[in-house]
């Protein structure tokens, strides 16, 4: 397994991202030594990436880390619709390309050279796979679109913050992809129910409906749901409903009011109250914060 071994700290940060889909006939960009760490992850669709003499075929729920100071290219034309995310990343710190999974490493007995050091920082490893089937695949998505959604206010100090946080999360995603087993039934249930609530978040949802869509009881789904996301499926809707609304009043000039019935609350006052719980502050004054215009 071809694996990136990045050396912590420094934290790999985050540079831009986006949101990209080909037809079938179109093929990936080639570059050379970009200087950029660049993930890419399927959201449908296959890519046929090469890098050097490595190919990669990165299809949906997979991701390719392509490397800085190597060639890479489209080995293949797509087949069919293909839509992927892109993240552009880079470290100030040492990092090396490796096929074998250290072993972990001994605690150092506590004599007085290292009780010295206790308050020393003291480096660490990261793994990442350069290619790899995301073992929570609905996750990873979910966090890039917040990553894309924040670009236009990115000139705020605020948001990146939240960027960066955001990062963290997708590595913290495709380090615990390396050699993951197979997913669970439990993950897989976790997985279709979120997947179903997010393509449905305008729509009046219930526990019961849900079980219907997915042949589930609507117990096992909340239990699954729990596990795997640590919420219910209601709650998971909710989140999903509030992140789509920060979106819009980013990126519009809707009222609040319009804003509410676009993400699905039938409610504008339980809406904004809502908002104030997750946000700390109403709709009106996150659009104050955080505008771009």
């Amino acid at each position: 397994m071809n694996l990136l071994q990045f050396t912590l700290p420094p934290l790999p940060h985050y540079i831009v991202s986006g949101y990209t889909t080909n037809r079938p006939g179109d093929r990936h960009v080639s570059r050379r030594n970009i200087e950029v760490f660049d993930l890419l992850f399927v959201k449908e669709g296959c890519l046929y990436i090469g890098e050097e003499d490595r190919k990669y075929d990165v299809a949906e729920g997979c991701a390719v880390i392509l490397r800085p100071d190597c060639y890479h290219y489209g080995a293949e034309a797509c087949r069919e619709r293909t839509s992927y995310f892109w993240l552009h990343f880079q470290t100030t710190g040492n990092w090396t390309a490796t096929d074998v999974i250290p072993q972990a490493g001994h605690p150092e007995p506590h004599d007085e050279a290292t009780l010295s050091r206790v308050f020393a920082a003291r480096s660490f490893p990261l793994l990442l796979p350069q290619f790899a089937k995301v073992k929570h695949p609905g996750k990873m998505e979910e966090t890039l679109r917040q990553l894309i959604q924040l670009a236009p206010s990115a000139h705020l100090s605020a948001a990146r913050f939240e960027q960066q946080v955001l990062f963290q999360e997708a590595v913290r995603l495709l380090s615990a992809s390396i050699e993951s087993p197979r997913s669970s039934p439990a993950t897989l249930c976790a997985e279709k129910a979120a997947e179903y609530l997010r393509s449905h978040y305008r729509e009046e949802i219930t526990a019961k409906e849900l079980g219907e869509k997915l042949s589930f009881h609507p117990v096992y789904i909340a239990r699954c749901m729990q596990q795997e996301y640590g919420c219910s499926p209601m709650e998971y809707l909710l989140r999903y409903r509030i992140e789509q609304s920060k979106l819009l009043l980013l990126q519009t000039d809707y009222t609040v009011a319009r804003i509410a019935e676009e993400v699905g609350f039938n409610q504008t006052p339980y809406f904004s109250s809502r908002f104030a719980r997750y946000e700390g502050i109403s709709p009106r004054q996150y659009r104050q914060r955080f505008s771009h215009r």
